[in-house]
């Protein structure tokens, strides 16, 4: 199995305070993997690490089999990278701008490259100075794409970008993966997780503390069972492992933990008119770690 992405007890410390804190992890080529966690919680630490931006503490990390920190020059031409916030030379054009990161990264697919110039709507005329963020963004996403990396490290990938312009981005990931790339994603939009990663790492506080496909990860948060019934619904607030009980009316909304069993069987003596079940999505999944002090966006 070829692994693009490989840290063995990868820790930074800043001050004898841990940003990263001994994660182990492997990324199989082709696979696109989310990465999230609060603001804090050593995402962009990781990025810088596997960048070979910092030296680690302790610990190593590989890209392709190559040491991120040893040997970053040849582990950078197989890597491209969009930052949150991306910003360019502002005399320069976008056409200017794209040429010369193109010149930087050693290799480019002009083809593609024109293609996402169209599907990102994104005018190359015009002087960086004269570009809004999500300009700016579209000039580090086709820079990317258009390399064919072996490898996209994403970071907020489509910050600044209008819904439409995110869904072109995740074209573009499609493609990739399609096209036997791998993709480290970092995001704090969970639907675009959702819809794009084979599998989801969580942080907290520097620390790894969930990996796995959603599926996977679904016994993190409970199910969510809604109930509508002609009249006033039955008392269920006594049930073992409900919890979130709402009434709006004559409906019923709970999560539930464990087994639906016991709820079932006061429900349907009842008669509901509707019954719905549900997996909990990412974002309550992410909830039902970090709670609603954490923010978090969903679209």
């Amino acid at each position: 199995m070829d692994i693009a992405i490989k840290t063995e007890h990868l820790t930074k410390c800043y001050g004898g305070v841990a940003a990263l804190d001994s994660l182990t992890l492997e990324v199989k080529k082709g696979e696109v993997l989310g990465y999230l966690g609060p603001n804090g919680a050593g995402k962009t630490t990781t990025i810088r690490l596997l960048l070979g931006l910092i030296k680690p503490t302790s610990g190593r990390a590989e890209i392709f089999g190559l040491d991120a920190a040893k040997d970053k020059v040849a582990a950078h031409r197989r890597i491209a990278y969009v930052p949150g916030e991306a910003h360019f030379w502002p005399s320069l054009t976008g056409e200017e701008t794209l040429h010369l990161l193109g010149n930087i990264h050693g290799k480019v697919d002009q083809k593609y490259r024109s293609e996402l110039i169209k599907r990102f709507r994104f005018d190359p005329n015009k002087k960086v100075r004269t570009y809004s963020k999500g300009n700016h963004q579209k000039i580090a996403l086709i820079a990317a794409f258009s390399a064919r990396a072996d490898l996209l490290i994403l970071d907020e990938p489509t910050s600044g970008l209008d819904p439409i312009m995110g869904q072109a981005f995740r074209e573009c990931v499609h493609e990739a993966k399609a096209n036997g790339q791998t993709v480290f994603l970092s995001s704090h939009v969970l639907s675009e997780v959702e819809a794009l990663c084979d599998r989801v790492a969580i942080l907290r506080s520097g620390t790894l503390i969930e990996l796995g496909t959603l599926a996977e990860m679904r016994h993190l948060s409970a199910v969510t069972i809604e109930a509508t019934f002609d009249s006033k619904p039955p008392v269920v607030k006594n049930i073992k492992g409900v919890s979130g009980l709402r009434i709006a009316g004559n409906t019923l909304t709970a999560q539930v933990h464990g087994s639906i069993a016991p709820l079932l069987e006061v429900l349907t003596p009842a008669r509901p008119k509707s019954l719905l079940s549900r997996e909990p999505s990412l974002e309550e999944l992410f909830l039902s770690l970090y709670g609603e002090e954490q923010g978090v966006r969903s679209e």
